[in-house]
C-alpha cells in the first residue's frame, strides 16, 4: 500500500497495542519511559490519538514491529475517511462486489490514475449494485470519489489476501466492535439456531429489523433476502454484507417496518427477527386499524407482539417465523388475549428459553418464539412445545469480555432435537426440566403464561436414590479431607535467620522462569482457563477468542496467577494454581499470568506456595479507586537450593490437596442440602 494513503490516519492507544501485539498497559509504559514516543495528534487528554505513520516508524525503530499488517492499514484508512467509517465501508463494500463479480474489469479499471479510475468505476458500480440490490437501490446511483480510490485499492489488496467476503466481514466487525453502544448485535450462535428452526426449505426470507444482517446471513440456500431497518446506516451495511455473502437477490430498505413496511409482498417462506425490545413509541396511535393485527391490537407496552403479528402477516401459508423475545412477553397480563388467540389458532408452535448471555441484554434469559402461518381449515396443534436450555449450559463459558457465554453446541442439540421431533409427530419424549409438549388447554387460563420454566419443573434433587449417592460421595470426601488435614504447625528450631529474597521479575530476567500474560485469544480450538476456573479449582471452561496469534498453551508445572483485584480467596490471598494434567493444553485467559519455571532452578509448588502468601500479595498490589491489581513481577520468594525448595513444595502440594478436598466437600454438601430441601418440599422425600 502506498505510504501516503495512510498519512492522515490516526490510532488510539488500544489500536497501537493491537498493532504491536501487546497489552494496553505496555503502550502507557512506552509513553512514560520513551521521550521520543509520538506526541498525540488528536483525540482528548484522557483518550489521545496518534498519527499512524509516526507510530509505525517508532515501533519499527524500536524493533517492536516489522510491518503493519495489511488489515490494520486498511482499517486505519477506513477510520481516516473524511465522511466517517460508514461511508468508507459503503464504498469499500461496493468495490469488493466489483472485485468479486468482475475481477478482470477491476484490474483494468484501476490500472490508471485515481481520478480516471473513479470515473471508470461509476458505471460499473451502478451495474453491479443494481444487479445485486435492485435497480432502485440508492447505492446504485452513488459513484466512488477520487479521494476514496486509494482506500478501494487497499481493500482490493485485502480481498486478495482474505477473499472479498472475509475482508468486508473483518472491517464491518471492527466498526461494530468500536461502537458497542450504538449497535445491538445478534451473536452468530443464536443466528444459526434461529435459521435452523426456520427450516432448510426457506428460500425467501425477511428480517424486518435486520441490523447488520446477521440473521439473514445465517440462512443457507436462500434465493431472495429481504431486509429492512430503521437505521439507514445499518440498512446499507447489511445490504452489502448479504450481497457479498452469497448469490441470493438482496432487497434492503431503510425505514421503520411497523410504520412504513417496504416489503408487503410477496409472502415469504420464513421471517427471522431480533426486534427492538420494550418500545413505547412503536406506532400504537396511528396503527390502531392496521390489518396486520389479526390476533388482537397490541397494547402500547406490547411492541413485541406487534412485531410477532407483523412477521405472521408476511408469511406464506405454512411459513415459519422465529423471533427473539424478552421473557416478560410470555407472561405480561396486557398481552394475554393475543397470546391466547395465537395458541387457539395454532400460530404459536414453540417457546424456547435461552440461557442468560445468549444476546443483549446479556443478564436475562431471552426467549425464542417459533410461529407458523396457519393454513385455512387446518386443525391447530393440540400442544405447544416448551424448551428450557438452562440444563444445556453445563459447559457455558466465560468470554474474554467477562460475561457468560452459552455452550452453543449443547443449546443447538437440545433445541433442534426437540423441534425436529415435534415437527414430525406433534409430540416429544418429555425430558424433565428441559422439554415437553404442553396441551394448549392447560395454558388457556387467566394468565396464559408461556414461560417454559413455569411448566418444566426440574427433578427435585434426583430423588432418594440420587441423594443417597451424594451422601456416600460426601462421606468419602470428608474422610479424605480428614486424612489430608495438615499436622499442627511448629515453630522453627533455633534462629537460623531468613534467607535472602528475590522477586519474580528478577527470576524472569535471570531465565529461571518465563512470564506470559494471558489473553484468552489465538488460533485453533483449545479451551480457555478463566480466572473463575483457577479460583474454583476446575478445568477450563472458556472459549477461545479468534485472533491471528498463535496461543500459548499451559503445560504441567506451569503456575497460574490471577492479577485482578477481585480474584482472591476468602483469606485475601491470590488463588495461585499449579497446572496439572487435567488443565494442560489450555489457553490462559484474561486476568491471568502464566509463570513457567525452569525445572532445574525452581520447584513449581515452592514457587506457587510463596506467591500465595497474604503479606506477599499485599506488598505487590496497587490500588485504584475501585479495584486492586497485582503486579506479579514484584512478588517475592526466598533464594533456596532446589532440594530445600522441594521440601517446601511437598508441603505446599499437600496443602493444595487438602484444600481441594474441602472444596469438593463443600460442593457435595450444598447439593445434598438443596436436594433434601427440594425433596421434603415436593413430597419425594419423607421426614
Amino acid at each position: 500500500m502506498p505510504e501516503e494513503s495512510a498519512a492522515g490516519a490516526e490510532v488510539t492507544a488500544a489500536e497501537v497495542a493491537r498493532l504491536a501485539g501487546v497489552g494496553r498497559a505496555a503502550v502507557s509504559n512506552w509513553r512514560r519511559r520513551h521521550a521520543d514516543f509520538p506526541k498525540p495528534a488528536g483525540g482528548t487528554e484522557t483518550s489521545p490519538s496518534f498519527a499512524l505513520a509516526e507510530v509505525e516508524d517508532w515501533l519499527r525503530v524500536q524493533g517492536k514491529l516489522a510491518e503493519v499488517p495489511l488489515r490494520e492499514r486498511v482499517w486505519q484508512q477506513v477510520c481516516a475517511h473524511p465522511g466517517g467509517a460508514v461511508p468508507a465501508l459503503t464504498e469499500v463494500g461496493a468495490a469488493l462486489l466489483v472485485v468479486r463479480d468482475r475481477p478482470t474489469d477491476w484490474l483494468e479499471l484501476t490500472a490508471v490514475s485515481d481520478e480516471r479510475t473513479a470515473a471508470l468505476l461509476r458505471p460499473v458500480f451502478g451495474q453491479v449494485l443494481a444487479a445485486r440490490l435492485g435497480a432502485g437501490h440508492p447505492l446504485a446511483a452513488a459513484p466512488p470519489r477520487p479521494a476514496s480510490v486509494p482506500l478501494l485499492r487497499a481493500a482490493a489488496g485485502l480481498a486478495a489476501e482474505l477473499g472479498a467476503r472475509k475482508a468486508f466481514e473483518f472491517l464491518l466487525a471492527r466498526h461494530l466492535d468500536a461502537n458497542p453502544r450504538q449497535y445491538t448485535r445478534t451473536p452468530g450462535g443464536l443466528a444459526e439456531l434461529m435459521a435452523a428452526l426456520a427450516g432448510p426449505g426457506a428460500r425467501t426470507v425477511l428480517d424486518p429489523a435486520c441490523g447488520a444482517g446477521t440473521l439473514l446471513r445465517a440462512v443457507p440456500g436462500a434465493t431472495a433476502l429481504y431486509a429492512q431497518d430503521s437505521s439507514p446506516e445499518l440498512a446499507v451495511l447489511a445490504a452489502l454484507r448479504l450481497a457479498l455473502h452469497g448469490s441470493a437477490q438482496v432487497r434492503a430498505a431503510a425505514a421503520d417496518s411497523l410504520r412504513a413496511d417496504a416489503h408487503p409482498r410477496p409472502p415469504v417462506d420464513a421471517v427471522l427477527c431480533h426486534p427492538p425490545f420494550n418500545e413505547r413509541d412503536w406506532g400504537h396511535e396511528e396503527l390502531a386499524y392496521d390489518p396486520r393485527w389479526e390476533y388482537g391490537f397490541p397494547a402500547r407496552t406490547e411492541s413485541e407482539l406487534a412485531w410477532v403479528q407483523h412477521a405472521l402477516a408476511h408469511l406464506r401459508e405454512g411459513g415459519t417465523a422465529v423471533l427473539l423475545m424478552p421473557p416478560a412477553v410470555a407472561a405480561r397480563r396486557s398481552g394475554r388475549r393475543i397470546r391466547a388467540d395465537l395458541l387457539r389458532r395454532g400460530a404459536l408452535r414453540a417457546v424456547v428459553a435461552l440461557p442468560a448471555g445468549a444476546a443483549p441484554p446479556y443478564g436475562i434469559p431471552l426467549h425464542l418464539w417459533v410461529l407458523r402461518r396457519p393454513a385455512p381449515h387446518a386443525a391447530p396443534p393440540a400442544g405447544l412445545l416448551l424448551v428450557d436450555t438452562a440444563a444445556a449450559t453445563t459447559g457455558a463459558t466465560t468470554g474474554a469480555e467477562g460475561r457468560p457465554r452459552p455452550a452453543w453446541p449443547a443449546v443447538h442439540g437440545t433445541v433442534e432435537g426437540a423441534w425436529a421431533a415435534y415437527e414430525r409427530t406433534g409430540a416429544v419424549e418429555e425430558v424433565q426440566g428441559v422439554s415437553r409438549v404442553v396441551p394448549v388447554i392447560e395454558l388457556l387460563d387467566d394468565d396464559v403464561d408461556l414461560t417454559p420454566a413455569r411448566h418444566l419443573p426440574p427433578a427435585a434433587g434426583g430423588g432418594p436414590a440420587e441423594l443417597s449417592a451424594v451422601r456416600g460421595r460426601l462421606d468419602e470426601i470428608l474422610a479424605r479431607a480428614a486424612r489430608l488435614a495438615p499436622p499442627p504447625a511448629d515453630r522453627p528450631a533455633g534462629d537460623a535467620g531468613r534467607p535472602p529474597l528475590t522477586t519474580v521479575g528478577e527470576l524472569a530476567r535471570a531465565g529461571a522462569l518465563w512470564l506470559h500474560t494471558g489473553t484468552g485469544g489465538g488460533t485453533g480450538t483449545a479451551p480457555v482457563l478463566t480466572v473463575r476456573d483457577v479460583l474454583a479449582g476446575r478445568g477450563p471452561s472458556g472459549a477461545l477468542a479468534a485472533t491471528a496469534d498463535e496461543p500459548v498453551l499451559t503445560a504441567p508445572g506451569d503456575v497460574l496467577v490471577p492479577v485482578a483485584g477481585g480474584a482472591s480467596t476468602a483469606g485475601g490471598a491470590c488463588g495461585v494454581r499449579v497446572v496439572g494434567a487435567d488443565c494442560a493444553g489450555a489457553v490462559p485467559g484474561r486476568g491471568l499470568h502464566l509463570l513457567r519455571p525452569d525445572p532445574g532452578a525452581l520447584d513449581p509448588w515452592f514457587l506457587a506456595g510463596f506467591l500465595r502468601g497474604t503479606a506477599n500479595n499485599r506488598r505487590a498490589s496497587s490500588h485504584a479507586s475501585t479495584a486492586t491489581r497485582l503486579d506479579v513481577r514484584r512478588l517475592r520468594l526466598p533464594r533456596l537450593p532446589l532440594a530445600q525448595q522441594r521440601r517446601y513444595g511437598d508441603r505446599f502440594r499437600a496443602l493444595a490437596e487438602f484444600e481441594d478436598a474441602l472444596r469438593q466437600a463443600g460442593r457435595l454438601g450444598e447439593q445434598l442440602v438443596q436436594g433434601l430441601y427440594d425433596g421434603l418440599s415436593d413430597g419425594t422425600v419423607t421426614p
